[in-house]
Order: C-alpha cells, then structure tokens, then sequence
C-alpha cells in the first residue's frame, strides 16, 4: 500500500491564522498545533499534516528578505521529510514573498503552495477554510507517486497559479490575485482540474539548489507625466544603489526628454542594472516598438518583458546576489528562469 503524501504547514502570520476571542472580540494568533480541532474536514484529507510557526507570527506588511530566508530554511530542513508544503502568508506582500521564494529554490521538485485569506479563519463567512484546505489538497496531490505540482504557486479562491506571475489586485473581494500574463495551473471545482500544459517539469534528476544571498539595495521607480529630472537624478545617485525597476508605460515607453535619458545612461555607466518593465497589469514590454522606447533599447536597459513588478523586484535582488558577470547580466534577466516571463 503507498504511503500517504506527508505535508507541512507554515505559518509566518497574516489574516488566515487569526480567530476571535469570544470574550474580548478581538483577533489572536491561532494555535496551529490544534489544527484539526478547528477544522476537522482536514481529516478527510489523504494525507498527513504537521505545522510550524514563526515564533513570533508577523503581519505581512513586515515581510522583507530576512523572512523570505527564514521561510526557504524551514522548507530546507524539511524537505526530504515532507512531499509537500502550505505556506499561510498575509496576503497584501503574497506575491513578492513567493516571487521570491520561486527564485530562491533552483530544481525544485515538490509543491510550495502559498495562501492566506481576507477574513480569519473563526469568521462565519471566511475564505481561509476553502483556501486552506484546498491548498492543501493540492500540495497532496499526486500521478504515478510523483507531485504534480513541482513549482511555488500561489491559491486564492479556486484558483491555482504559478506564484511569480501573480499581483494582489483587490482588498475586499475574496478573488484578490490574479495571473495576468499566465493562465492557472489548477480549477478547483466539484473536482480539482490540473491545466497540466501550464504546470512546470522538474528535472527530478538535477539535485535542489538553495540560494539564499538577495542584494537589497535596489528601488521601484515608476515614471508618471511631469516626473522631474532632480527626482530620478536623486534616485539614480542613491549611495550604494545596485539596480532599478523601472516602471514604463505601455510596452516599455519613456519621455523622450535628453536629461532622462542621459540620467539613465550615467546610471548605467556606474553599474546599475536598470529592469524596463510595464506599469500595464496585462501585456509586455517591446523595446524599440516605438520612438518613446527606442532610445532606452540603444543604451541598454533590460526587457523585463511581462514581468510582474513583483517578480522583477525578486528576480533582481536574486541575480545581483548571484555575482553575474556584467557582461551576462543583461541575457540572464531575459531569460525565463523560473518561469516568470514569457520567451
């Protein structure tokens, strides 16, 4: 008889693990190790499930890389132990936490499985027991012994993506995440429905690669009409600056304005990587489309193509962690790693 799938939940904070105290009305933190108290559906599941908390759960609007590592190390240390894992993640920093998270495990071979909820989990009309259990239920999913999730992914509300391509695109309403540039891995229904052309091929024969060095000193700068040239020139003189995000309209266009660009190319002369990526929630960026891109395509500004901005944020901090040389730099961004971007 097979083993059943083994599953470790992580709870670094966030709304999902929150309930009332019925004497004061106010939200605390769940205890995770009475999970199936509370929810006792989870036994129907075909699998085994321990937990582990942070000691100290934080609301995700504290969510920097120091987590980010915190979380790769407790999947590290278990991964061999487990088939499977459910990270509960505050939802306004999801995105970027799993962006990151996706960039962090090279040849990853078992499913990392993100969510969260927007009410907690004790509230009469709460999404965190479905995206829960579902996450879960995913995570456990298995074909021929093997996962079918092998990448980091992200479930909200019925829907299954791959985790770098998403953004949180609403507060109230339970479908808060989308994928706009990539379609779900997984429909929950009556049934759970795998797209299994989306889902991403491990090379189960290649070993895990954990990489855990991010370089922090990198900005978003998002250009808007009237943007001046002593602000991006502040910006771009940031003492230890190492890369940018720059957000551009429409499919990587910029003012044409000489200061700007010059700005642009001092910046780059000194080494910054500079990421051309669209403020468009859906579509790319196409350098040399038009006139207003042309001039940033010469001077050598990376196509951050359908990045979302928080991929691009986690795939810079990652590459420049990786000490690439400068001269491959530019083809190494452009280069689906994780599945982030489109060739």
């Amino acid at each position: 008889m097979a083993k059943i799938p083994h599953i470790l939940l992580i709870y670094t904070g966030g709304t999902i693990g929150m309930i009332k105290d019925f004497e004061t009305g106010a939200l605390k933190a769940f205890n995770f190790d009475k999970l199936l108290k509370h929810i006792p559906e989870l036994k129907h599941l075909n699998c085994s499930i321990e937990s582990v908390s942070f000691d100290e759960p934080i609301d995700s609007s504290n969510m920097n890389p120091h987590y980010w590592i915190s979380i790769t190390e407790i999947i590290e240390n278990n991964y061999e132990q487990f088939d499977g894992f459910v990270v509960l993640h505050g939802s306004d920093t999801m995105s970027y936490t799993a962006s990151a998270i996706s960039f962090m495990f090279e040849n990853l071979s078992k499913p990392v499985i993100f969510t969260g909820s927007q009410l907690p989990i004790g509230d009469l009309r709460t999404d965190a027991k479905e995206n829960l259990i579902t996450s879960i239920e995913i995570a456990a999913s298995q074909k021929n012994g093997k996962s079918i999730i092998s990448e980091v992914c992200l479930y909200f509300e019925y829907q299954l993506y791959r985790a770098n391509r998403t953004t949180k695109i609403n507060s109230e309403h339970f479908d808060a995440f989308i994928s706009p540039n990539y379609p779900p891995l997984c429909e929950s229904g009556v049934h759970l429905k795998f797209d299994e052309s989306a889902i991403y091929k491990p090379r189960r024969s290649k070993k895990i690669k954990i990489r855990k060095k991010l370089e922090e000193n990198i900005v978003l700068l998002k250009l808007f009409p009237g943007i001046t040239e002593n602000v991006i020139k502040s910006i771009l003189e940031i003492d230890g600056l190492k890369g940018v995000v720059l957000e551009t309209f429409g499919s990587g266009n910029a003012p044409t304005e000489k200061w700007l660009v010059d700005l642009l190319k001092t910046a780059l002369k000194k080494g910054i990587k500079i990421i051309d990526i669209t403020q468009c929630v859906f579509g790319s960026v196409i350098l040399g489309q038009y006139e207003t891109s042309v001039q940033l395509q010469k001077i050598g500004l990376i196509s951050g193509k359908d990045l979302t901005t928080e991929a691009a944020l986690a795939k810079l901090m990652y590459l420049l962690g990786e000490n690439i040389p400068a001269s491959e730099f530019k083809d190494v961004f452009e280069t689906p790693l994780r599945g982030e971007m489109s060739d």
